[in-house]
């Protein structure tokens, strides 16, 4: 039946419709409609998802044939799971910014900021489900366009600036990535293999130094946007200046690009590359991981410690990915879907938190819990998932990841639980710090709306779908493992086998 329908198109081309159709609508319209697309696009795209585990859904077309480039589009498992992410944060950050452009330092309405929303939703769904080198690419340079006036659009006084900086960083990252992308098909070309899809790439004979480089091209890029401590510093300015939509887009959708394309293209493309590499991206991890873990312990304003946190997590799942065994792979994509959610949460709760106060100053709360109750219950919930509390979603990832790397890694592994007992310390810290105590006088007289039908709409979704993916995972773990499976298979890595010791 879905066969002859191009459903993948439709999913991806959707929004970007929507984003259009907002620029002839004013008003409370403009919302509506802007709406209506997102939660149509959230019923298509977990159609897409249900209907790629049992007919595997692919389309291709030859686009310059010159070249061998395609319009290639493929749903498969780590697909997947970022596209179930981005279809639904989209909606739940319309929702949380229903009211964006009525900010007196917002530079557009409303409808501009739903607009580039679907716009950016639209390219990184490209990005997920692209089956072609050149399509991705792109895609993951469209997605900066957006991104780039949502973060200037609305926000802090210095939103200009972090926005120019998050656009020379990722342009840096891209067109190292061309240069990648031109050298794959030149030795491509070389080997009679025309062709920039993704599967024939693969096929190439990569090894060697030519091979190193161009995996170095393209492991830059996708450190830049994942983003790896020392190519980071893009992000705390991004998020202390952005909207808390605008952020939870940019961390929750955007930056999986960078892990996402580690798997999809690195590890397949790349194999004999990707094993060479791995000793010094383990240790870039690790460092990473306690790095980001530091300085959201050492944060003092509340939008730079998310984003910390967020630069702690990425070096785990990236830790997870080049681990290299099956259960870290699982655990690393599980935690994507995770770290998307509970971020989420813990962007758009501080994001209420900073809008009532007028600052986002740590040391400008106090006692908050008692004039806030909802949202400080709100706040701890999503603060208790970042940092893996059992029967949330983050656990099972974060649990998959250490058991899988253990096997290869074990002193590298007991290092990285260093950042897993402070991400423990901080979250505490700043609960601690801002919602309990007494009530200080500019909380007394800031903080005394607890959060409104709407508000609590927007981050409900989330912290229902971490707690039932955290005691039920096992959907997300089996589409999980079918591409940790392949991804080991295309590596040419096993497992470890177990070590029994003998008994005397």
């Amino acid at each position: 039946m879905f066969n002859s329908i191009p459903l993948l198109s439709i999913l991806a081309l959707l929004p970007l419709l929507g984003s259009l159709v907002l620029l002839l609508v004013k008003g409370q319209l403009a919302r509506l409609i802007g709406l209506g697309f997102a939660f149509t696009t959230t019923l298509l795209g977990i159609v897409a998802v249900v209907l790629s585990r049992s007919t595997g859904l692919v389309e291709d077309l030859n686009w310059i044939r010159q070249i061998g480039a395609h319009y290639a589009l493929e749903l498969d498992a780590i697909g997947a799971v970022l596209v179930f992410l981005t279809v639904i944060l989209v909606p739940v950050v319309m929702i949380a910014e229903w009211r964006v452009g009525e900010s007196p330092t917002s530079r557009w309405s409303t409808r501009s900021f739903f607009a580039l929303a679907l716009a950016l939703e639209s390219f990184a769904l490209f990005v997920f489900m692209a089956g072609d080198l050149l399509l991705f690419y792109i895609a993951f340079e469209a997605t900066l366009i957006p991104m780039y006036f949502l973060i200037a659009g609305w926000g802090g006084a210095r939103r200009g600036a972090a926005a120019i900086k998050f656009l020379l960083y990722s342009l840096a990252g891209g067109l190292v990535m061309l240069v990648g992308v031109a050298g794959l098909y030149a030795v491509g070309a070389q080997q009679g293999q025309v062709s920039f899809l993704i599967q024939d790439l693969a096929s190439l004979d990569l090894s060697g130094n030519v091979g190193r480089w161009l995996f170095a091209a393209f492991f830059f890029a996708f450190a830049v946007k994942a983003p790896l401590a020392g190519l980071h510093t893009w992000l705390p300015d991004s998020a202390e200046q952005a909207r808390a939509g605008a952020s939870t887009l940019l961390v929750g959708i955007l930056d999986k690009i960078g892990t996402f394309g580690m798997i999809k293209i690195l590890l397949v493309v790349f194999p004999e590359a990707s094993q060479w590499a791995t000793p010094v991206i383990l240790v870039w991890a690790i460092v990473s991981m306690i790095y980001g873990a530091l300085m959201a312990l050492a944060s003092k304003d509340l939008l730079r410690f998310v984003s910390y946190t967020s630069v702690s997590h990425f070096g785990f799942m990236v830790f997870g990915i080049f681990a290299l065994t099956t259960q870290s792979l699982t655990g690393s994509i599980f935690y994507m879907l995770a770290h998307g959610l509970s971020t989420a949460a813990l962007f758009l709760v501080v994001g209420y938190l900073v809008q009532r106060r007028g600052s986002a100053q740590v040391d400008a709360f106090g006692g908050a819990q008692k004039t806030v109750p909802v949202l400080s219950g709100f706040l701890l919930v999503a603060g208790l998932s970042t940092l893996a509390l059992p029967g949330m979603a983050s656990f099972v990832g974060e649990f998959l990841t250490m058991a899988g790397s253990w096997q290869r890694y074990p002193i590298h592994t007991a290092v990285i639980t260093l950042g897993m007992v402070l991400a423990a310390v901080y979250v505490l810290t700043m609960y601690l710090r801002t919602m309990t105590g007494p009530v200080t006088e500019q909380v007394a007289t800031h903080v005394t709306r607890d959060l409104s039908l709407r508000e609590r709409a927007a981050v409900v979704p989330l912290i229902a779908l971490l707690l039932i993916i955290g005691f039920f995972p096992k959907p997300v773990l089996d589409v999980a493992n079918d591409m940790a499976t392949r991804v080991m298979s295309a590596v040419g890595v096993s497992d470890p086998a177990p070590q029994i010791e003998e008994g005397n």
